[in-house]
């Protein structure tokens, strides 16, 4: 008996890790890239207040990274419905200003407005009672350059206060450990008819969508599953408010303009609030200064003064991390806006431990991008609204055209760690002179030169010989 347990528990194992180690090839097996492309959006989806795009998560890029990448544009008074998500988002405001709210259960509703009635005051004589008229859980407001951190399976909506648009690029990882689902991107709507066929959809490119891509992008209203009597029963109202609560006549997709405005409780925005996050004495946290409920899930990466790298003469790296914003440590996730001035370099450098997607914000330059054999895999020049993916340990190198460079850029680790290959940090200025003569056969002088060269650590300004030599 003894025996037959050892043989099935021995069996068991080598099941569990032969099923494990396919697995884990099979995951690698993702990352095999020999091309990487600039991408655009692949398909658009308009709605009344605006439309939203999608990458193709498809491609090798995006499965090897194992994220998914959405741009949405929000008219003026435009209100994105209520949604959430498999995967937590990451989410980088470009343009715009306006409001927005994450609803997680079991957080109290600590906004709320009441209006006092004198009629009860008088009949009550010194004793006033108050009528409340709306309460909800708290509101946050946004603007240009904000990072916005959504837990998976949180409600969320935001709304364009502004007279111009409201753009933002929002990174899915679907890879994530809370996503217990398969690898594709999903959104479940708690209002309206978003995906309904009276929305307009766009193939990019003169594209034609699949059945798999149709599957991916189709959005819908959760209570449309449930029928009119049990939504009538739990929500306490009738069957006809019932009903628009499933949306299933509304046309106007999953934006829609609000034109008297919405009228929500929200205290003015302190300028505070962008500021960097306090420490106590010692610089470390006692573990009670955020729960669930009250996480600081945005932070601003646009103002010059935040850089945590600059060259004057070059540009600057502006980092959002789980050291500034702790929530990020849950996500598993990091981000980082850079600037290159006209003609200017970022040092030829690797990503240590994380994928790195690049989303180009203005301006235009050339990224080359090598991998482990050393093969150019990438080697272009990129716009605005490009996506690049790098993934990791991938060296890759930037220049900037005459107009300079901006991007902002998710990690897919809540602390990403860079090395470069040039400059005052880089793995060539550790290497011993006798080491690299060696290696590249050229003389200790010639060595030290090219160890000492530059004294810059991240960004090199442009000079006319290295314009030539990248053209």
């Amino acid at each position: 008996m003894a025996m037959k347990k050892l043989f099935l528990s021995l069996s068991s194992f080598l099941l569990l890790s032969t099923t494990l180690t396919f697995a884990a090839q099979s995951w690698q097996g993702q990352c095999h890239i020999t091309r990487i492309n600039a991408q655009d959006p692949s398909y658009r989806l308009r709605a009344e207040g605006g439309v939203s795009e999608f990458w193709d998560h498809n491609s090798d890029e995006f499965q090897c990274a194992g994220v998914a990448i959405h741009r949405h544009t929000l008219r003026s008074k435009a209100l994105m419905l209520p949604a959430y998500h498999n995967a937590p988002l990451l989410a980088y405001v470009l343009k715009g200003e306006g409001i927005f709210g994450v609803m997680i259960s079991g957080c109290p509703e600590t906004f709320e407005s009441s209006q006092q009635t004198r009629r009860q005051s008088e009949e009550e004589g010194s004793g006033r009672r108050q009528r409340f008229l709306d309460r909800h859980q708290k509101i946050g407001q946004f603007r240009q350059g904000d990072i916005l951190a959504i837990p998976a399976g949180a409600a969320h909506w935001a709304y364009n206060t502004g007279d111009q648009e409201f753009v933002v690029v929002v990174l899915q990882d679907t890879t994530n450990n809370a996503n217990q689902l398969d690898q594709n991107p999903r959104s479940f709507f708690l209002a309206g008819n978003p995906g309904n066929p009276g929305q307009e959809q766009e193939q990019s490119h003169g594209g034609r969508r699949g059945s798999g891509e149709q599957r991916q992008h189709e959005l819908g209203n959760v209570f449309r599953g449930f029928d009119v009597q049990t939504l009538a029963e739990v929500f306490g109202v009738d069957e006809e408010t019932a009903r628009k609560l499933q949306g299933e006549n509304d046309e106007r997709g999953h934006l829609i303009i609000v034109e008297r405005g919405l009228q929500v409780i929200t205290p003015p925005l302190a300028g505070e609030e962008y500021g960097r996050r306090e420490e106590g004495y010692g610089g470390r946290d006692n573990g009670v200064e955020e729960t669930i409920c009250s996480a600081k899930i945005r932070e601003n990466i646009n103002n010059p003064s935040r850089a945590d790298i600059y060259n004057p003469k070059a540009g600057r790296l502006t980092t959002v991390n789980s050291l500034t914003l702790p929530i990020l440590g849950f996500f598993q996730l990091s981000a980082a806006r850079g600037v290159l001035y006209r003609n200017a370099i970022m040092a030829p450098h690797w990503y240590v431990n994380a994928h790195t997607i690049v989303y180009v914000t203005r301006g235009e330059g050339r990224m080359q991008i090598v991998n482990h054999r050393g093969e150019a895999v990438f080697d272009g020049q990129v716009g605005e609204g490009k996506v690049v993916v790098v993934p990791q340990n991938f060296a890759v190198v930037k220049r900037a055209g005459d107009q300079g460079f901006e991007w902002v850029e998710f990690n897919t680790n809540d602390n990403a760690m860079i090395n470069t290959l040039s400059g005052r940090t880089s793995a060539m200025r550790g290497l011993p002179a006798d080491v690299v003569a060696s290696a590249y056969q050229i003389s200790r002088e010639e060595a030290e030169r090219l160890k000492f060269s530059r004294s810059e650590t991240l960004f090199f300004s442009g000079s006319s010989r290295g314009r030539v030599a990248s053209a």
